[in-house]
């Protein structure tokens, strides 16, 4: 191949010369690519490598200087340090191998049941008596032990212990239709 040609195309390349470009690609990219997929041992790749190094022959002509080297020399060398950057770059996978990432927010349906059961325990707790709303609220809601729930309330741990046996009852009562419908729906209770 002479070598004097490719010279002259580099200096016709860097006055912008579009047809000297063009000979030039075709006379180097087969082996621009062939010698990148040996170093990237993809295709796709090498074509990737090859093409950058052609668009850095075009927007770097005017720095080549035929005394440096074979222009031959150059370019390889510029091929051979794009497929080394892209060997170093972290690899992704291809956006179709990614799995699509579960969403954790509740869904709809588990939103809307979450309000309605919170509906229909505000509801049956407001039902209550005013001794048992208190000993559950001071209890389940405000974390006391029956020791300090009794001393709050002013009355003996029994006398407490009773108040929330009576609450939990009428709430199991009054939420069972709720959690029945659940259960024949399917939906976890």
């Amino acid at each position: 191949m002479d070598e004097t040609a490719d010279e002259a195309l580099m200096a016709r390349i860097a006055d912008g010369d579009r047809v000297a470009f063009g000979t030039l690609v075709s006379r180097h990219l087969d082996r621009a690519v062939r010698t990148a997929q040996r170093l990237l041992g993809d295709r796709g790749e090498a074509e990737d490598v090859a093409q950058d190094a052609f668009l850095r022959v075009w927007q770097h002509a005017d720095r080549w200087r035929p005394e440096g080297g074979r222009f031959t020399t150059w370019l390889y060398r510029v091929v051979v340090n794009a497929a080394i950057d892209r060997l170093r770059k972290p690899r992704t996978a291809p956006i179709e191998d990614v799995a699509e990432p579960e969403d954790e927010r509740p869904n709809a349906f588990r939103t809307l049941h979450q309000a309605e059961v919170a509906r229909s325990v505000r509801g049956a707790v407001g039902e209550l008596p005013e001794r048992q709303r208190t000993a559950l609220t001071l209890c389940h809601y405000e974390g006391l032990g029956n020791i300090e729930a009794a001393e709050v309330m002013g009355i003996t741990v029994g006398a407490l212990e009773s108040l929330l046996i009576r609450a939990k009852r009428h709430l199991r009562e009054r939420l069972q239709p709720l959690m029945a419908d659940l259960v024949e729906d399917g939906h976890d209770a």
